[in-house]
């Protein structure tokens, strides 16, 4: 049975450590650190039946009982705990991003040549039922040729305005993941971005120099066009949809409910509000990335989500940033690699 470490304790990594435990046979979490531990991380361990519990990541490093590391911990932390596993063998599922730095991520990226480590990056939305079947469709020629792609992404509340001081901003936070949609559901390379943004749910994340409502276009390497709205706060809940419309159809995935009941009566006809947390949203997605880790590494498979495919995101996030700050189109080659 693979062993694994978690690096990091926080929500993400307690997801990831409950994933494997309840869905995932082919694997146990043997240890988990984090520099913060305290009673409240120790006794969930506990419950969860995970033995070893360290505030030095670098033991479960050095443990050679470990085969994978998940690595949950801050964001810039991110690429130096990479290459460390890497340079200790360990297979790595690392959250996105891999940084914020392409030159970061590109030193993850040279520590994996001519290296028979796993590296996977967490997003999670690739593997929801929702997008997988739209993505299949797609794939499958079932609309024909792609024309446009629509992507609503909205959260149901903002973050804290301590997170957006060290978030990287929206584009590298939160709209990172439908950069990867983009990718995922066209099977393309964006080529253009132009960015459009305005602080309209909390003056206080302006005032950090970030942004809470954007709407980003994007020009593919396929020919198609693709557009993003993005929302810190939608008052009914987490909105998730995404339509792609092509030359002979078009395929939409809508938002998951707490059920499909619709009521009908005299007042009008209504039904359930999206689910409201993305934790309640992405559930089945998290324990499913998790099966294809593990299953990569156990059946020698590449992984879903490579290096690669940590660093495009990122690009177009910064293309992003750059569009708004230039108030013009961006090509994804003026951002260096």
């Amino acid at each position: 049975m693979l062993k694994i470490g978690i690096i990091g304790a926080g929500r993400i990594g307690q997801v990831h450590a409950e994933s494997i435990t309840k869905y995932v046979k082919e694997a146990e979490v043997k240890s988990i650190a984090d520099v913060y531990l305290n009673d409240q991380v120790k006794e969930w361990a506990a419950n969860m039946g995970i033995a070893e519990v360290y505030n030095d990541y670098k033991k479960i490093l050095e443990d050679k009982e470990i085969d994978a590391v998940l690595i949950c911990s801050s964001t810039d932390t991110h690429s130096p705990i990479s290459i460390e596993a890497i340079n200790a063998g360990k297979h790595v599922f690392c959250e996105k991003p891999i940084d914020h730095d392409v030159d970061r991520i590109k030193n993850v990226i040279k520590a994996l040549e001519n290296s028979k480590v796993k590296y996977q990056v967490g997003f999670n939305r690739r593997f929801d039922h929702n997008f997988r079947a739209v993505k299949e469709a797609v794939a499958a020629g079932k609309i024909g040729q792609p024309h446009i792609l629509k992507i609503t992404s909205r959260d149901p509340m903002p973050p804290a305005v301590e997170y957006i001081k060290v978030s990287g901003g929206m584009f590298l936070d939160m709209t990172i993941h439908d950069f990867d949609m983009v990718r995922y559901l066209l099977d393309s390379e964006v080529e253009e971005v132009y960015a459009q943004g305005a602080v309209l749910v909390d003056k206080r994340i302006g005032e950090e120099g970030d942004i809470d409502t954007a709407i980003i276009t994007m020009k593919m390497e396929n020919g198609a066009l693709a557009v993003i709205d993005n929302s810190r706060q939608a008052a009914y809940g987490y909105d998730q949809r995404a339509e792609v419309f092509g030359s002979k159809g078009q395929v939409a995935a809508y938002n998951d409910t707490t059920s499909t009941a619709e009521l009908s009566n005299a007042d009008g006809v209504t039904k359930e509000k999206p689910l409201f947390f993305f934790l309640e949203r992405y559930m089945q997605a998290y324990a499913q990335e998790m099966r294809e880790f593990i299953e990569a590494i156990t059946e020698d498979k590449d992984v879903p989500v490579g290096a690669i495919d940590g660093l495009k995101p990122v690009l177009i996030g910064l293309a992003a940033k750059k569009s708004i700050e230039e108030n013009r189109p961006v090509k994804i080659s003026e951002i260096s690699f």
